[in-house]
C-alpha cells in the first residue's frame, strides 16, 4: 500500500512538471508584448504578472544597491512651458525607450513642490536611474537623499542640482561657453577692439535659482566687462549685477516688462540702445517684443540662446542677431549611453571632474559644445543637419 500510494504522488508530480513544461514553452521568445511595451516606453501592467519581462513586475537580483527593475527610467523636467524642455524630453523618451527602457516622463510646471511629489512617485515606481533638470537647484535635498537610501542613481540634466552629495552625474552643454559665445558676439558685432564707441548695452540674466544663469552670465560679463571698465560699453540703467538682471522663471513676459521700463526710463529722449545680452531665447523673445512697440532708434544686436522656433524667424527677419544652439539631440545621446552605463554597472564617460562643485561635491560631468547661429550659418546648422526644416521657421 506504501508503494502505490509513493508511485501515485510520483505520477502527479510528472504530469505537474509537464504541465509546467507546456505553458513555458507557450510564452513568446521575442520577449513577448511586454519588450514592445518597453520599446514604445508604454507602461503595460495586463501582461501575465509571472512573466519575469513584464515591467510591472520586478527583475530581482541585479547589482548590489540597486532597485529590482534596471530598465526604468524617470525623467524630471521643470516646465512644458518653454519649447527646449518640451523639445528635450520628447527627444531624451524616444531616445531612452528605443533602448529598450521603460521611461517616466513628468513637468513639474516650475514648481518645486510639484517637482518633488513627482520624483517621489519615479522611486516608489522602481525607476533605477533618474534624470532631473531641477526647477530650484537648491530644492531636492530631502528627496534625493530618499533615492540615494533606494539605491537610485542621480543624473542632473543641464541644470546642476546644489546642495547634496546625493547627485551622482551631470550632463550638460559647456555653460560658461556658452555666455562667453554671446560677449564675443557682441563685442565682434560692435568692433569694441577697434570702434571709437561708447556703446549703450542692456543684460537680461535667467533665473536666479537656475545655477546655469549664472553660468551663462558669467561667461558673457568675463568677455565684456574690460569693456564696461573702460567706458567703451556703458550699461545707461545702471543695472548690472546679476541680481538686478535676473528674470523669474525665463519668463518671457517679465523680461518684456522690464524692457519697456528701461526704454521709458532711459531710452525714451532718443538714446541709441547698441546691444542688450540676452541669456536665452525666451528672455530675448520679451525683450523684442518690447522693441518692437517703444524703441525707434537703430536696432540693437540681441543675443539669446536654445534656437526656439519663434526666435530663428526672428534673426531671419532681422529682430535678433544670435541663438546660442545646443543641439538636444547630442546631449540626448550622450545621456542615453551614461544611463546605459549605469544600468550595466560600468563607469559612464566623464570629461570634467573639478568645475562643477555643487556645495557639496565636486559632480563628475559629461560637457557638449555649443555654437552659435546666426542668418550666415542657420542653414547648415539647424537646416540640413535635419533640425528643422524651412517649413518650421518661416
Amino acid at each position: 500500500m506504501g508503494k502505490r500510494f509513493l508511485s501515485m504522488i510520483l505520477s502527479a508530480s510528472l504530469l505537474l512538471m509537464l504541465s509546467l513544461c507546456g505553458c513555458s514553452s507557450g510564452k513568446s521568445t521575442a520577449k513577448g508584448s511586454n519588450y514592445l511595451g518597453r520599446q514604445s516606453g508604454i507602461l503595460d501592467f495586463t501582461d501575465d504578472p509571472d512573466d519575469p519581462d513584464d515591467p510591472a513586475k520586478p527583475t530581482g537580483g541585479g547589482r548590489p544597491g540597486k532597485l529590482p527593475d534596471e530598465k526604468k527610467v524617470g525623467i524630471s523636467f521643470p516646465t512644458k512651458d518653454l519649447m527646449r524642455w518640451d523639445q528635450d524630453g520628447d527627444i531624451l523618451r524616444k531616445e531612452l525607450a528605443a533602448e529598450g527602457y521603460t521611461v517616466v516622463l513628468n513637468f513639474a510646471d516650475n514648481r518645486v513642490d510639484v517637482q518633488t511629489s513627482q520624483i517621489e512617485s519615479q522611486i516608489s515606481e522602481g525607476c533605477s536611474v533618474i534624470v532631473v533638470a531641477p526647477v530650484d537647484g537648491n530644492a531636492l535635498g530631502t528627496v534625493l537623499k530618499e533615492a540615494k537610501q533606494k539605491g537610485v542613481t542621480v543624473v542632473a540634466y543641464d541644470r546642476l542640482i546644489m546642495s547634496t552629495a546625493d547627485v551622482d552625474y551631470y550632463i550638460s552643454f559647456d555653460n560658461y561657453l556658452t555666455g562667453a559665445l554671446q560677449g564675443e558676439y557682441i563685442r565682434d558685432a560692435l568692433s569694441l577692439d577697434s570702434a571709437a564707441g561708447p556703446f549703450n548695452l542692456e543684460i537680461f540674466a535667467g533665473d536666479a535659482g537656475d545655477n546655469n544663469a549664472a553660468s551663462f552670465y558669467n561667461g558673457a560679463m568675463d568677455v565684456l566687462s574690460p569693456y564696461i571698465d573702460s567706458g567703451k560699453l556703458v550699461v545707461v540703467s545702471g543695472q548690472k549685477d546679476f541680481n538686478d538682471v535676473a528674470t523669474a522663471a525665463w519668463k518671457t513676459d517679465l523680461a518684456q516688462t522690464r524692457m519697456e521700463n528701461l526704454l521709458a526710463s532711459f531710452y525714451s529722449d532718443g538714446t541709441q540702445l547698441d546691444a542688450v545680452l540676452c541669456s536665452n531665447d525666451s528672455t530675448a523673445l520679451g525683450v523684442t517684443n518690447a522693441l518692437a512697440s517703444n524703441y525707434t532708434g537703430k536696432y540693437p544686436v540681441i543675443t539669446g540662446q536654445d534656437c526656439d522656433k519663434a526666435n530663428v524667424k526672428n534673426i531671419l527677419a532681422g529682430w535678433q542677431s544670435m541663438s546660442v544652439f545646443k543641439d538636444t539631440r547630442t546631449m540626448a545621446e550622450q545621456t542615453v549611453r551614461m544611463v546605459s552605463d549605469i544600468m550595466e554597472g560600468k563607469a559612464p564617460e566623464i570629461n570634467d571632474t573639478a568645475t562643477y562643485y555643487n556645495g557639496m561635491k565636486n559632480v563628475p560631468a559629461y560637457l557638449c559644445t555649443p555654437v552659435y547661429v546666426d542668418e550666415s550659418n542657420y542653414k547648415t546648422i539647424l537646416i540640413d543637419s535635419g533640425f528643422y526644416t524651412m517649413a518650421d521657421i518661416t
